[in-house]
């Protein structure tokens, strides 16, 4: 018996729950941006009249203002999308409870051990599809397939508010024309290898030698042609089943250009405080740390080391990363800084000593960190400060750990 799966996506999410709470907005165009004082001020989500003028997500706002002179810019708010994002998945969860997230306004729902009792793949569709709109006032769409990629390839086809069903019957005349952009995974980088091989459709993907799509893209050639030809049978993971983490990072968009090396290692002394709190927090050290920048030309450089021994010191994190930053050329000034720990162990797992470091010393370290947790914890994040991020509290005065919205669970775990 073959599997039913549907994905839900929830149209225009954000900007669709601002025109709900403000009725004045509902016949103009309308963008979600981050906060421009900040530095974050592009547009998150956009309605369908304001798409209709050419704006797309990812526009700054000045070239939204450009494209649509007339578009109402209204800040974000997380909290009330949270809101709504819990309030549907209350729905999702009274048809099953196989339900895995990916990203705040869109879950995967494998319905089928409820078919019995609540009737076909598409009958369920169409209820949830109607109970999101009558329940809470946005609108679905829905698709319908026996696998995740050609269920959520369903529900980008049409928008908004309807189900689409891809059946064994259909999935060749339906899917196979889109282009390979369309499937999960295919970025800008990927469809330009493609395209050099003549791969222009999704079809054109499955009927492709997957031995040439190994050679030409690794291991993601294979994947693309699963996902193409539809033999994706990865499970839709239910809250609390998730794979374990493989690494912790935060990254942050400063709210100024990083001119110095001062400047980088405030922005590093920040990121690496905060992805060493949350790998205490969860047990876990980790042995290899990557540090990315961004200049503001957007180009992206990248690098990564191995530690001798797995850590969750801050002191660590920090003094690695700022010795990945020495190969960075710094030909113009970063605007944003991602940093991440991987190679993760439990930290209460028996390690190897090193002969030539001071245990005692190492504990000293362990013990400081977790009392400057505690103290943060009782008294707020900017309780205590390392002197080094107080040489511009306009340029640190962020916490990213619990700032940061943490967004879904990659397709791959």
């Amino acid at each position: 018996m073959d599997r039913v799966i549907l994905h839900s996506d929830l149209n225009n999410f954000y900007a669709s729950i601002e025109c709900l709470y403000n009725p004045k907005l509902r016949n103009k165009p309308v963008a979600v941006c981050g906060d421009p004082e900040l530095r974050h001020g592009i547009v998150l989500a956009k309605n369908y009249i304001a798409k209709q003028f050419g704006v797309k997500t990812g526009d700054v706002i000045w070239e939204a203002k450009n494209k649509c002179p007339d578009i109402v810019i209204v800040p974000a708010n997380f909290s009330l999308y949270l809101k709504f994002s819990d309030l549907a998945r209350n729905i999702y969860e009274s048809y099953t409870d196989k339900v895995e997230s990916f990203g705040i306004d869109e879950c995967w729902l494998d319905v089928t051990q409820s078919l019995k009792i609540k009737g076909s793949g598409p009958k369920i569709a169409q209820e949830i599809r109607q109970r999101i709109k009558d329940e809470l006032g946005v609108t679905v769409s829905i698709g319908v397939s026996w696998n995740k990629i050609y269920a959520k390839l369903g529900s980008d086809m049409k928008k908004p508010d309807a189900v689409t069903i891809i059946s064994k019957e259909n999935y060749k005349s339906k899917i196979y024309p889109l282009s390979s952009d369309n499937l999960l995974y295919v970025g800008r980088a990927t469809c330009a290898k493609l395209s050099n091989l003549n791969i222009k459709t999704i079809g054109d993907i499955a009927n492709a030698d997957v031995n040439l799509l190994k050679k030409q893209l690794g291991k993601w050639g294979e994947y693309l042609w699963v996902f193409a030809n539809g033999l994706d049978n990865s499970p839709v993971i239910p809250n609390g089943l998730e794979p374990t983490v493989k690494s912790v990072g935060n990254s942050t968009t400063t709210i100024r250009d990083l001119h110095t090396i001062d400047d980088i290692k405030m922005i590093v002394t920040v990121l690496g405080e905060s992805v060493a709190r949350r790998l205490r927090e969860q047990n876990f050290k980790g042995q290899c740390v990557h540090l990315g920048l961004q200049d503001v030309d957007m180009r992206d450089w990248s690098k990564q080391t191995k530690l001798q021994e797995p850590t969750y010191l801050s002191s660590r994190i920090i003094e690695a990363a700022m010795g990945l930053f020495q190969s960075y050329g710094f030909d113009k000034p970063a605007r944003n800084v991602s940093l991440t720990v991987s190679d993760l162990c439990r930290a209460d797992c028996p390690q190897q000593l090193d002969f030539f470091k001071s245990a005692a010393k190492e504990q000293k370290a362990e013990k400081l960190e977790r009392m400057i947790d505690q103290i943060r914890r009782r008294f707020g994040y900017f309780a205590i400060s390392r002197g080094t991020v107080l040489q511009d509290k306009h340029l640190t005065g962020l916490n990213p750990k619990e700032e940061n919205i943490i967004h879904p669970y990659s397709y791959f775990k």
